[in-house]
């Protein structure tokens, strides 16, 4: 049976300016049980309206369109408290734009030729909140973006809110800054992978987090993980 967010259709707003990959994008995901398209824009002020207006579970949303982009919207729609889970579409696996991304709290990015199959499942998980969607492009752009931080000559000041984790939430964070999935995670600390699930939206919580992408940008820009050009991500 399709997963669908507690027994309802996942909602979907597209937004991009090409009304030919909207089409494709509409065609691909209305073939599927338990996703319905809900509003189509064709640039991101229209889209962050539109955002604001259906709440969808999540937006398609493209990088480079008139008026606002891709990027500036993400960020809009996220600082308003909205629910909505946006995937950043881009046309190269190293979009320049898509960096900017990361911190206007896109939950995942896709290729713009991805395969149905992909983006049907992209749509179905980042719509559950339990997991980014990391194939090729996530993944680069996470070690692209860590590798590019500046080098700092004091450490940032401890924040706060990491007093609130618990020793083993800690290392659950740190684990997760390394891209283990929620499987690798119950494997690592020898945990079931219900336990883990529980850890993680713990973390979220007391962090206030979105999801693993915010997670792993705050994990780094909070000092509690440390990048080493030599590291293999």
């Amino acid at each position: 049976m399709p997963e669908t967010i507690a027994g309802e259709a996942i909602r979907v707003l597209l937004v991009d300016d090409q009304p030919l990959l909207r089409m494709g994008f509409r065609l691909i995901l209305e073939g599927e049980d338990g996703v319905v398209i809900v509003g189509e824009a064709s640039n991101g002020a229209e889209g962050v309206r539109m955002a604001a207006a259906l709440k969808p579970d999540v937006v398609l949303m493209d990088v480079r369109m008139p008026i606002m982009d891709g990027i500036e919207a993400t960020g809009l729609i996220t600082q308003s408290g909205s629910c909505s889970r946006i995937i950043i579409l881009t046309t190269f696996d190293l979009d320049e734009y898509a960096f900017a991304g990361l911190q206007a709290g896109a939950s995942a990015f896709l290729l713009k030729d991805v395969g149905p199959d992909e983006l049907v499942n992209a749509v179905r998980v980042v719509a559950s909140g339990d997991a980014v969607v990391a194939p090729r492009v996530t993944r680069r752009l996470l070690e692209t973006y860590v590798r590019s931080l500046p080098p700092l000559a004091t450490p940032p000041p401890a924040d706060p809110l990491l007093e609130d984790l618990t020793p083993r939430e800690r290392e659950v964070l740190e684990a997760i800054a390394e891209g283990l999935s929620n499987a690798e995670l119950a494997h690592k600390f020898f945990l079931s992978e219900a336990t883990v699930k529980t850890h993680v939206r713990r973390i979220f919580t007391k962090l206030h987090l979105r999801d693993r992408v915010q997670a792993v940008v705050y994990a780094y820009e909070s000092g509690l993980v440390v990048p080493s050009q030599g590291q293999d991500y």
